[in-house]
């Protein structure tokens, strides 16, 4: 039998301290992070309480929403976590991840590059490359499509605004918003980024495309503004 299956489980846990238990009792708001996760995980290791797992594991993604981003390898190094709990948790953060972008589309109006933060930061988690995407919008700022244009590094010779733009015309929108995410999570532009706005933003004059916005998203937790996200046009850089 392996560590996991001789691990401390709910059950190993006294009765009024049992996540199940609180959550009969006053329901899923009253669990901590660590119980919420508990419940999921149901075991620990040997040596190693379910709860304790739990909490060992938010402490080292930063959050709870930090595990989001992590990777199956991310999981499996961490004491008390095999394969198959492993896929249990990429499961459960995929779903997690699908959720938070299907609830941001929902309200398809992009009001500013918040709304934006909110609506990509899902599709972000985990990348380990640049992607580059266009949101395309019509007059009234609705969100027509999200296309992905280009993955690896956001230069001008990979992000060339005709194929920035081809889907925009494709579409007949009258707007878009540039969006592409930093690996590291530091939403600093590079000299690479400001080019590729410059470029942009010469074309949306010529083609009569609103070039609304150029994003990056990172991480707040590497972010020194802590937002997660640069806006080219709230600094007055476009």
């Amino acid at each position: 039998m392996s560590n996991q299956q001789h691990g401390f489980g709910l059950k190993d846990i006294a009765v009024n301290e049992r996540p199940q238990e609180r959550l009969e009792r006053f329901g899923a708001k009253a669990l901590s992070d660590s119980e919420l996760l508990a419940m999921l995980l149901r075991s620990g290791s040997q040596g190693l309480d379910v709860l304790s797992l739990s909490r060992n594991l938010i402490r080292d993604a930063g959050s709870l929403s930090g595990l989001l981003s992590w990777s199956m390898d991310d999981f499996k190094a961490r004491k008390g976590i095999g394969h198959i709990k492993a896929l249990q948790m990429m499961t459960v953060m995929e779903v997690a991840k699908r959720i938070l972008q299907q609830e941001a589309e929902s309200d398809k109006r992009i009001h500013n590059a918040e709304k934006v933060f909110q609506l990509m930061s899902p599709v972000c988690a985990g990348l380990s490359v640049e992607k580059f995407w266009v949101l395309c919008l019509n007059r009234k700022n609705v969100l027509i499509r999200l296309c992905e244009i280009t993955s690896g590094t956001a230069t001008s010779s990979l992000v060339h605004p005709r194929e920035v733009f081809r889907e925009a015309i494709r579409l007949s929108a009258t707007a878009i918003i540039a969006v592409h995410n930093h690996p590291s999570g530091d939403t600093s532009p590079s000299v690479a980024d400001i080019k590729v706005t410059k470029n942009l933003k010469a074309a949306s004059e010529t083609i009569g495309i609103d070039l609304l916005d150029h994003i990056i998203i990172g991480n707040p937790a590497s972010d020194a503004t802590g937002q997660g996200y640069f806006s080219f046009a709230e600094s007055q850089m476009l």
